[in-house]
């Protein structure tokens, strides 16, 4: 579910717009990581932590209400965190196609690519340790060696270990996840969708913490 319309013809409706998309994006990894700190204040149950006990009644050393939903929450969240990434998208292009003579167009654009980098940080959390042939990993571009920036939502500000990736793959089986790496000297995003294969996994590679 996204809140964002799309962008207008008009050169000042298309920066106000993008404008508001980026604080619509910020507002939502702000709501997420909120819910992230939740999960672990329920010690540490977060998004696949069993909510039953050994006899399959509710557990009672954790607020179960309040972790499903979180749950939820951050499940819809980061729905709503790719649509707005894609309105973004669409929105930068549109406004780097306004005339070079708009004295305001290098303002948003640079507003842009530093919300961007920010919410990346453009600190590698993680790294690609292996990638196995024609898995979905491998078909999405990733090589042996990349730096994640990003994985989905997560990133260095809210990344706390290797579960917090897996969440995100969990719930995005058969979804694109958009995956920023740092491949040598380059930034690259790429469109990963978790899935079932002949191998292991839904990735087929092996990440591991920086």
């Amino acid at each position: 579910m996204s809140t964002s319309e799309p962008c207008e013809e008009s050169s000042n409706a298309t920066r106000e717009q993008v404008l508001r998309l980026i604080t619509r994006k910020e507002n939502i990894e702000s709501e997420i990581k909120e819910l992230t700190q939740v999960l672990e204040s329920q010690k540490d149950v977060g998004m696949n932590g069993a909510l039953v006990d050994n006899e399959g009644f509710p557990r009672n050393d954790i607020d179960v209400y309040q972790v499903r939903h979180a749950r939820h929450r951050i499940i819809c969240l980061q729905n709503d965190h790719k649509s707005v990434m894609k309105d973004i998208e669409a929105g930068l292009h549109a406004v780097h196609a306004q005339k070079r003579g708009d004295e305001d167009t290098p303002k948003v654009s640079e507003n842009i690519a530093s919300t961007d980098e920010s919410s990346n940080l453009l600190q590698p959390f993680a790294r690609v340790d292996s990638v196995s042939s024609n898995s979905p990993a491998y078909h999405a571009g990733l090589l042996t060696g990349d730096l994640i920036i990003s994985f989905g939502t997560v990133t260095s500000t809210n990344f706390r270990d290797l579960q917090n990736i897996a969440a995100v793959v969990q719930h995005s089986v058969g979804r694109s996840v958009s995956v920023t790496v740092r491949r040598e000297s380059q930034k690259i995003r790429l469109s990963l969708t978790p899935n079932t294969w002949s191998g292991r996994g839904l990735l087929g590679c092996n990440i591991v913490a920086m």
